[in-house]
C-alpha cells in the first residue's frame, strides 16, 4: 500500500506543478481581465441576488429551489474537510504560507465560479417534476456542441464526487469521532461509524433535489455559524498572536522566513491544491448545484456561486489557519482534522475537541448530500435508464462504507488526482465558452443600469443555440 501511496503522490507532483496549477491560475487571471473584475466588482450585487426568492411561477407544481437553495447545495459540497483537514495539511505540508495562496487561489477562482456557473444555468434543462438540472456535461453537450467531451465530464465527477470525495469524507468522519472518543485505533470504531453515516444519508438522498435543498438550506448556516463561533473564541483569546500570524503567512508565501529552497514551491502548490479541493472554483463541480436554482438571469446565479468561493475559502478556510497558528500545535504526526482538533483543545479545553467532532461531522455530512447530488445531475446526463438512480444510490452507500475503513493519506492523494483531472476537462469547455458568458453580463449590467431587475430570455441573444429553459417573448422555448 505504501507503494501505490507514493506513486500516486509523485503522479500528483508533477501533474500539479507542472500542468493543473499553471492551467488554473492562468485562466482565472484571463478570466478576471475579460470580466474587469467580476468577482470584485460586483460583490455588493452577489449579496443582493442571494436574497431573491424563487419566481413564484417555477417550479413545476412544487416549490422551486431558489438561488439561496441552490447556493447551499454547493456549499454544502464546499464546505467540509477541506476546511479543516485540507487547511490543516495544506500547513504541515506547506507551512503557512500555503494559507496566502489559499487566498490568492480564491481571489482568482472566483472569477472561474461566475463564468462555469453562468453557463450552467444558460444550458440548463428541465425534468419531468419541474426541477432543472445541468453543469459541465450540458454546456459542453449544448454550448460546446461536444457530447463525447459532456460524457467523459460526466463518467469522472460522477467518479471523483459520488465515490472518491465522498469516500474522503466519510474517512474524516471515522478519524475525528474516534479521536473524541479517545480511541487509540479507529479500526475498531470505523464498520459501526460507517454504517451509521451511509444510513443517515441514504434517509436524505432518495428523497430528491427539493428534499436535499431543504436539508441543506438549515444544516450549512447551523454547521459553519458554529465553527465560525468556536474559531472567534480562540483567536480573540490568542488576539496578541495575531501580528505574528500575518507576518507568518506573508513570509512563508515568498520564502522570506525560509531556509529550504523548495519552501516557496511548496506552499504555493499546497495551497493552491488545497484551495481548489475546498471552494471547488473551476472545478466544474458547483455549477452542477448552480443549474438547480430558478432564477431570471443567468447572471445572478453566477455571482452568487462566486459569492461562495468567498465564503468557503476567505471564511471558513482562514478560520482554520488561524485557529491553527495562533496557538502553534505541534505538527510532528498530524495531518488533518485531528491537528484542528489539537489546536482547539489546547486553548479551549477537551470539550473544544469534542464540539470540533460535532462540527466536522456537520460538515462533513452536508457535504455528503453535496457530493451525491453532483453525481446524480449526471448520472441523468448519461441516462435515463430507471435502474441507474437507485444502483448510483446504493454504490455511494457502499463508498461511503467502505470509506470509514480507508487509509487517509491514499483516500487523500487519489481525492487529488481525479479532482485535477476533472478540472482540465472543465477548463477546456468554459475558457471557449466564456465569450458567452461575458455577454450575458453585459446583458446582466446594461438592464441594471437601466434600474432593471435583470430579466433574460433567449430571444435577447437570438444566434446562442442549445438554451431550452429560456423561454423568447412569445413563450416558447427555442432550442437548437
Amino acid at each position: 500500500m505504501q507503494t501505490l501511496d507514493s506513486l500516486i503522490v509523485d503522479v500528483n507532483d508533477v501533474f500539479w506543478t507542472y500542468l493543473l496549477i499553471p492551467v488554473v491560475v492562468l485562466a482565472g487571471l484571463w478570466f478576471t481581465l475579460r470580466s474587469r473584475g467580476v468577482q470584485i466588482r460586483l460583490l455588493p450585487e452577489m449579496f443582493r441576488v442571494l436574497k431573491d426568492p424563487a419566481p413564484e411561477s417555477a417550479g413545476g407544481g412544487g416549490k422551486p429551489v431558489s438561488s439561496f437553495g441552490a447556493f447551499t447545495i454547493s456549499a454544502a459540497a464546499r464546505v467540509g474537510t477541506g476546511n479543516i483537514a485540507g487547511v490543516a495539511g495544506a500547513i504541515t505540508l506547506g507551512g503557512a504560507g500555503a494559507v496566502f495562496w489559499m487566498w490568492v487561489m480564491a481571489l482568482v477562482g472566483a472569477a472561474s465560479a461566475f463564468v462555469e456557473s453562468t453557463l450552467a444555468q444558460l444550458y440548463k434543462v428541465r425534468d419531468e417534476d419541474g426541477t432543472y438540472r445541468g453543469g459541465p456535461a450540458y454546456y459542453m453537450r449544448r454550448g460546446l456542441k461536444k457530447p463525447w467531451l459532456g460524457l467523459l465530464f460526466a463518467v469522472t465527477i460522477t467518479v471523483t464526487f459520488g465515490f472518491v470525495f465522498n469516500a474522503v469524507q466519510s474517512n474524516t468522519i471515522t478519524a475525528v469521532v474516534s479521536g473524541s472518543l479517545g480511541a487509540e485505533s479507529a479500526d475498531g470504531l470505523a464498520p459501526v461509524i460507517g454504517a451509521a453515516v451511509a444510513l443517515l444519508l441514504g434517509l436524505v438522498i432518495f428523497g430528491g433535489v427539493r428534499r436535499i435543498a431543504s436539508v441543506t438550506q438549515w444544516l450549512v448556516p447551523v454547521m459553519a455559524i458554529l465553527y465560525l463561533v468556536l474559531g472567534a473564541i480562540v483567536v480573540l483569546l490568542n488576539v496578541g498572536d495575531i501580528p505574528r500570524v500575518f507576518a507568518d503567512i506573508v513570509g512563508g508565501a515568498f520564502g522570506f522566513r525560509e531556509v529550504a529552497g523548495g519552501a516557496v514551491g511548496a506552499a504555493i502548490q499546497n495551497g493552491i491544491r488545497r484551495g481548489m479541493f475546498s471552494n471547488e472554483a473551476g472545478l466544474g463541480s458547483a455549477p452542477n448545484a448552480g443549474a438547480a436554482a430558478e432564477v431570471t438571469h443567468p447572471v445572478k446565479q453566477g455571482l452568487v456561486q462566486a459569492l461562495g468561493v468567498f465564503f468557503d475559502t476567505l471564511l471558513i478556510c482562514t478560520m482554520t489557519a488561524f485557529i491553527i497558528l495562533t496557538t502553534n500545535p505541534t505538527l510532528a504526526g498530524r495531518q488533518g482534522a485531528d491537528l484542528t482538533q489539537s489546536a482547539l483543545e489546547s486553548t479551549l479545553g477537551a470539550w473544544a475537541g469534542h464540539a470540533l467532532t460535532v462540527v466536522v461531522f456537520m460538515l462533513c455530512f452536508s457535504t455528503l448530500i453535496g457530493n451525491y447530488y453532483y453525481g446524480e445531475s449526471n448520472i441523468e446526463y448519461m441516462t435515463t435508464k430507471r435502474w441507474a438512480l437507485p444502483a448510483y444510490r446504493t454504490l455511494v452507500l457502499v463508498t461511503v462504507f467502505l470509506g470509514a475503513l480507508g487509509t487517509v493519506s491514499v483516500v487523500w492523494n487519489l481525492a487529488d488526482v481525479f479532482m485535477g483531472f476533472m478540472a482540465l476537462v472543465n477548463l477546456a469547455a468554459i475558457v471557449p465558452l466564456s465569450v458567452v458568458a461575458f455577454r450575458l453580463l453585459e446583458d446582466y449590467q446594461a438592464q441594471r443600469r437601466e434600474g432593471r431587475d435583470p430579466v433574460f430570455t433567449a430571444s435577447r441573444l437570438p444566434d446562442l443555440t442549445g438554451v431550452e429553459c429560456w423561454p423568447d417573448e412569445a413563450g416558447r422555448d427555442r432550442v437548437a
